[in-house]
């Protein structure tokens, strides 16, 4: 870890989601000079400060410091060339009875700024009482089951062939309350994790 260069790694992200220091910085709400002196290594950011700016980025401290992946490039990929996020994403924490909720990427989401996932809810997923939140915006389509979406103050059960859009800086929880499983295809920009 000591050849990492944080610096680097953050500018070249940042730099391929179109964003100025000062956007980040906005986004991640921090001051504008600290994304400078990040960048140009003059300081080394706390995990609390790393977290955050890369929140403002929808990049996970996990996605942040992996190694690059060789991807396929696409345009097709084959069922076996999904990328597995599901471990990047604090799931059913405290509830082993839940049930088990599997989230794979297509592609590189970073290189085109656009997620998109399948997603598999068996019956008891949750994604936790501790709603999410992120600077991005998401759409899904529920392609089989129920959804159980709440954004907000609102819930609502959503039934294959039903689908939502939504600003995913309002906090949100899905869950699959059914007793048959639930799969959704879903897109998120930029990138969240």
């Amino acid at each position: 870890m000591d050849d990492f260069d944080i610096g680097s790694r953050l500018r070249a992200m940042r730099t391929a989601g179109n964003l100025s220091q000062r956007q980040l910085a906005e986004q991640a709400g921090v001051p504008h000079a600290q994304i400078s002196n990040i960048e140009k290594n003059k300081i080394s950011p706390s995990i609390s400060t790393l977290r955050k700016v890369l929140g403002g980025m929808g990049v996970s401290m996990a996605d942040f410091f992996e190694p690059e992946r060789e991807d396929n490039p696409g345009p097709f990929f084959g069922r076996d060339e999904l990328i597995d996020l599901t471990s990047r994403v604090a799931i059913n924490a405290g509830a082993p009875e839940s049930g088990l909720l599997v989230l794979r990427q297509i592609g590189d989401a970073r290189l085109h700024n656009l997620q998109i996932l399948h997603e598999v809810y068996e019956p008891g997923a949750d994604t936790g009482e501790t709603m999410l939140q992120h600077a991005s915006s998401e759409g899904g389509y529920v392609v089989e089951g129920e959804l159980a979406l709440t954004v907000g103050d609102e819930m609502r059960i959503l039934k294959a062939g039903e689908a939502y859009l939504f600003d995913s800086r309002q906090p949100h929880r899905f869950q699959n309350l059914s007793d048959t499983r639930t799969i959704v295809v879903s897109a998120c920009t930029p990138p969240y994790l």
